[in-house]
């Protein structure tokens, strides 16, 4: 305890500078947990967060035992499997393919071009879709019409939900989420690829045998955190895209919770369901830094 204290106040500038960021993570990431033990009472707004009689796991076991859990399991997990399935690689490749462009102008063209996605607003991008896939004004529509085929409601369509979701994501996201590859790809050491050149090695092979494993740390974090989001479908995206038609594949965890707790004010048995996504994301989280841990050596912790 003196020795923290004595680094506090040696390096006090420092301590100064992130104070604001951890006041700001302690009033919106730690105090509101305060609120998790309404996941285990029966809520009374009028005896506040404190109040309401403790029922334990009653509203754990309804939402386990009810008709709802596998399909929102099964929808929330194959979105995000599918989304990291392909979504995962994608900033990966592009990082590795902007590193390969030699001109300066044309590489900061490029990586702006693939940026500039990511700065679209959700509700615009679901318009967007919805635009464009309109069966009746859409290019969609207007391609089967010229193929002379009847046009398809494809944001109507359940089988096809999940496709539409995933290359969306992919096409806002995978830009942006290349920064941080490019950063580590800045990071290897120039003579490496100077050492390759004169031993002959070809583009594909430098790849191969520089570019990949200096990047493969940075892989295994990213891929890490990713798995302790696994359950975390944005709501925000899933809850615009859904439709009566598409509902049996759309509905997510968190578009429920939303809809249980917010619109039928049933706030115990939503933060019961929020609060048991979190745990399954926690179980993922250890897991993969464990297994991560103990083959390559990398880990959170």
């Amino acid at each position: 305890m003196n020795t923290l204290i004595k680094h506090i106040r040696k390096k006090y500038q420092l301590y100064i500078m992130i104070l604001p960021a951890l006041t700001i993570i302690l009033l919106f990431n730690y105090l509101p947990m305060y609120g998790l033990q309404l996941a285990f009472r029966d809520f009374d707004m009028s005896k506040g967060l404190t109040g309401g009689t403790f029922v334990g796991l009653k509203y754990f076991t309804k939402f386990i035992q009810g008709n709802q859990f596998v399909t929102l399991i099964k929808n929330t997990s194959l979105i995000s499997f599918f989304t990291l399935l392909a979504g995962f690689p994608t900033p990966i490749i592009l990082a590795l393919l902007f590193n390969q462009i030699r001109n300066s102008t044309q590489r900061k063209t490029v990586q702006t071009i693939a940026y500039v996605p990511h700065f679209i607003s959700m509700i615009v991008l679901v318009g967007m879709l919805l635009v464009f896939l309109s069966p009746t004004s859409g290019i969609a529509g207007n391609v089967f019409r010229v193929l002379g085929k009847d046009p398809i409601n494809i944001m109507g369509e359940a089988k096809l939900f999940r496709l539409v979701y995933v290359i969306s994501e992919i096409w806002q996201h995978s830009g942006w989420n290349s920064i941080i590859y490019i950063a580590a790809l800045s990071s290897i050491d120039p003579q490496l690829y100077e050492a390759a050149k004169v031993d002959g090695a070809s583009r594909f092979r430098r790849i191969l045998h520089i570019d990949i494993p200096g990047l493969l740390p940075t892989i295994i974090i990213l891929l890490i955190l990713n798995a302790g989001g696994i359950m975390s479908v944005g709501f925000e995206k899933i809850f615009l895209m859904q439709n009566s038609l598409n509902l049996s594949v759309s509905e997510v965890i968190s578009t429920y919770t939303y809809k249980i707790g917010i619109i039928n004010n049933q706030i115990s048995y939503s933060s019961a369901i929020g609060l048991f996504n979190t745990l399954i994301n926690f179980i993922f989280l250890v897991t993969v830094n464990q297994i991560s841990k103990r083959t390559n050596n990398t880990s959170l912790w």
